[in-house]
């Protein structure tokens, strides 16, 4: 897979006007967009469907947890607007992850349309171990994490979303073939030094080169492209460092 196509966009705009415009000037440097929350409340499954229309492998990230019935329901819809990628949390449970395998199934079979791949959210990027441990999480990030990621695994889903910090507990034990989908991506060409960063809401964070190194598969990346000055330049970056990785585990 080119490098590119493991680039992530998140198109975090509040106006769905402003997601496809943006779309539409990275067409083409980069492989899959994101649709979250903000989006999806402002405009809806219609900004999936004008997307996936335009031929766009759409992410659609709102991070289920619910009863499995519920969630079983809520990946079948997935499936039939056409969304490449669906997320869960992985502290649903098996069982709730099961049902949402069912409901991907389900949903593309009567829409003729490819399964969707399912990821479970393991702990979120802006949580660190203090915030794990008030909320009652025992053990490090790190353990929690591949605990959660080990469970979705033992319930089918395809892969996980982790920060680049577990990338490589993940995959030691999950190994090669489990998918690890990346945010909290800070490019080098920014600046980016992680222990150097411009305090933002996510707490784990690297670099896509070091992230593409430690195993991951893709990465997701908003502010840093959508809006810098140039979001296609920022976006080229991004990818000739994620290039520059895969060359150097290759070699």
């Amino acid at each position: 897979m080119k490098a590119r196509n493991k680039l992530i966009v998140a198109l975090d705009f509040p106006r769905p006007e402003d997601a496809v415009n943006a779309a539409q000037k990275l067409r083409g440097h980069v492989g899959v967009f994101k649709v979250g929350s903000e989006l999806f409340c402002a405009s809806g499954p219609s900004v999936v469907r004008e997307l996936t229309s335009a031929g766009d492998k759409v992410f659609l990230d709102l991070k289920f947890n619910d009863i499995p019935n519920t969630v079983r329901s809520a990946a079948r819809e997935a499936a039939k607007l056409g969304a490449s990628m669906f997320t869960v949390h992985a502290n649903g449970g098996r069982k709730m992850m099961e049902a949402a395998l069912e409901g991907a199934h389900t949903g593309a079979e009567s829409a003729g349309k490819q399964r969707l791949v399912i990821l479970a959210v393991t702990v979120l990027t802006s949580l660190g171990a203090e915030d794990l441990s008030a909320i009652g999480f025992a053990g490090s990030p790190e353990e929690t994490v591949t605990r959660l990621a080990r469970l979705a695994q033992e319930a089918g889903v395809d892969g996980v979303v982790a920060s680049p910090m577990e990338i490589s507990a993940i995959r030691k034990s999950c190994g090669a073939n489990f998918v690890i989908v990346t945010p909290g991506i800070r490019p080098a060409h920014n600046g980016a030094n992680p222990s150097q960063a411009k305090p933002d809401d996510q707490a784990r964070i690297a670099t896509p080169g070091s992230a593409i190194g430690a195993g991951a598969n893709y990465l997701v990346v908003g502010r840093p492209i959508t809006q810098a000055p140039d979001p296609t330049s920022a976006a080229d970056a991004i990818v000739r460092e994620m290039e520059n990785a895969l060359e150097s585990a290759r070699g």
